[in-house]
């Protein structure tokens, strides 16, 4: 997931303005995405990703065997992710010093595919008095399920009383707001490869690109003697890498 779906998200996010909607044009600008990834080696491995595998759970309604309880007797003890967290730079003027965080996991409490992107907190809040502390703004692009754009911002609560600040949604819903059916995503791929747009597959100088940033972390995963740290299924994940 890391080395395909999720760098391929970061890359539209991150990527400048191509010059047209060319495919190679479009393509060009990931590739210069992912060529200023800062590289995770060595000791950044443990510092900025976290693997975890989830293990069962059983209760009064329910009972979900772990991934270990899945496998043939031959397998146990797999070290196998379930779920990453990881924290990336991308080294060049627009995005230097900004974190780019990845999830991604199975068994998890939610199944939800977004992104979210944080805009910089205000500098100085002008209401000292104000009740609820002023909080960044987010942009959620929702992907699945639910597909949608939401915009989180901060806004006074209207009426007498004092000044009381309360974040609220600007909510774009695409299932209200067109009635059309829409695509799904493999079915919108196999599409486009009959209508011979290359735009949404990756180039394999991408291809490279992504696989030599992603390989340092598997070889640094694959020598330490730490197991993947465990989870509940369906309750959340192991603690993600720090701000």
């Amino acid at each position: 997931m890391i080395q395909n779906h999720m760098l391929q998200l970061l890359c539209l996010v991150a990527m400048e303005p191509p010059a047209s909607d060319d495919a190679n044009a479009l393509r060009d600008e990931k590739l210069k995405v992912l060529r200023a990834l800062k590289p995770i080696v060595n000791g950044d491995v443990a510092k900025n990703t976290v693997r975890g595998q989830y293990k069962g759970v059983k209760s009064e309604t329910t009972a979900v065997a772990g991934y270990q309880d899945e496998l043939p007797e031959d397998k146990k003890g797999s070290r196998t992710e379930t779920f990453v967290a990881l924290k990336a730079e991308v080294e060049n003027w627009r995005w230097s010093g900004v974190p780019f965080y990845f999830r991604t996991g199975k068994r998890m409490a939610n199944r939800v595919s977004e992104i979210c992107i944080q805009f910089k907190p205000i500098p100085h809040s002008i209401f000292d008095h104000a009740e609820g502390a002023p909080k960044a703004n987010k942009l959620i692009i929702r992907l699945q399920p639910d597909e949608g754009v939401k915009l989180l911002m901060m806004i006074k609560d209207p009426g007498p009383g004092g000044m009381r600040l309360r974040e609220v949604p600007l909510n774009l819903s695409f299932a209200q707001t067109f009635a059309e059916r829409t695509p799904e995503a493999y079915e919108r791929l196999l599409l486009d490869v009959v209508r011979g747009n290359q735009t949404l597959f990756m180039r394999r100088d991408e291809l490279e690109a992504a696989w030599k940033w992603v390989d340092p972390i598997h070889e640094a995963w694959d020598r330490s003697s730490e197991p993947p740290q465990p989870y509940t299924a369906g309750t959340g994940a192991p603690p993600a890498p720090s701000p």
